[in-house]
């Protein structure tokens, strides 16, 4: 019988401890983006321009007071001199920054618009997005269970586009603006709070420039109207921060198809916010396009762990 020593049961046992508590803190991250809709709500009277020039703002102070308490001043100069350096890098950088402004716009503006629902499936059909653009920028290859997920998915859309009689721009922006996020992400790898400073910085001075024209047109809101809403506007900026840091911290300490289960969390309660809280119109039609949905999500997820347990019989 094999002998197995103390050390390698404490060993044991602490992998287990670090994916125990990796899986927490992912879960927290996609628990606060779900619950993210009824922060948005609590301003609604703002308009979502407004909003997101506060977000950028106050993400980017946020970020840099946390970057000075880590003590990681450090690796971000270290990062601004290889983008400098790098101009690839520089232009990649400026797209991540613009494409997540503009996925946060249309999530601020689909909230307050009573259109949750359409971000639940914008967030759903992400994944199947992100693997679109590696097939088609990357020349990944694509499996059986990836094209019958494709084509069913595509299904629900088209049933959406038919039972609304327009095209679901709210969901197909916010999963291509995301997806395109991540590919540029995937070109300047970095620290989640670096990554995060260094792109609200880029747009940092566009966000100002427009909070200063609408001082200028006496239409701001921010410390013009209640020092709620000046809290409310401040803190989404930390509202940003913490769920990303959160994920950083956990999804390395956990295996990828784990991620690929939890991330459906955040789109799950977004959806039922908007049914039972907000109480959005949930139409026969709208079920049936959900369902083709969930069924391309469920035959992408299995076939990403069979890929998974592949490659480990492999090694």
């Amino acid at each position: 019988m094999e002998y197995i020593s103390g050390i390698e049961i404490n060993e044991v046992k602490k992998l287990q401890n670090e994916r125990k508590a990796g899986a927490i803190y992912t879960a927290g991250s996609y628990i606060m983006w779900g619950l993210i809709p009824m922060y948005w709500k609590l301003i609604s009277d703002v308009s979502a321009y407004e909003i997101l020039a506060n977000r950028i703002i106050w993400s980017f102070v946020f970020m840099l007071v946390l970057l000075l308490l880590m003590k990681k001043i450090t690796p971000l100069k270290q990062v601004l001199k290889e983008i400098i350096a790098h101009p690839r890098k520089s232009l990649a950088l400026a797209a991540a920054s613009l494409l997540i402004s503009i996925n946060w716009f249309v999530f601020i503006w689909a909230v307050n618009n009573n259109h949750i629902i359409e971000t639940s499936m914008g967030y759903y059909i992400n994944p199947l997005m992100s693997v679109l653009l590696g097939i088609i920028v990357l020349k990944e290859s694509l499996s059986k269970a990836q094209v019958l997920s494709f084509l069913l998915a595509a299904g629900g859309v088209f049933i959406m586009t038919f039972s609304y009689g327009s095209f679901p721009w709210v969901s197909l922006s916010l999963a291509v603006s995301f997806a395109l996020y991540g590919l540029a992400k995937k070109m300047i790898r970095m620290d989640a709070a670096v990554g995060l400073t260094i792109e609200t910085a880029v747009v940092t001075p566009l966000a100002v420039l427009y909070l200063l024209l609408l001082s200028g047109n006496n239409a701001l809101q921010l410390f013009h109207g209640s020092w709620e809403t000046d809290l409310l506007l401040m803190g989404g900026g930390v509202l940003t921060a913490i769920p990303l840091l959160l994920f950083g911290h956990g999804a390395q300490k956990i295996p990828l198809y784990l991620i690929g289960f939890l991330q459906y969390i955040a789109p799950t309660m977004t959806l039922l916010l908007g049914v039972f809280m907000y109480h959005e119109p949930f139409t026969h039609s709208q079920l049936l396009s959900f369902i083709f949905i969930w069924s391309a999500l469920v035959v992408f997820t299995f076939s990403q762990v069979k890929m998974v347990q592949k490659k480990k019989a492999m090694v």
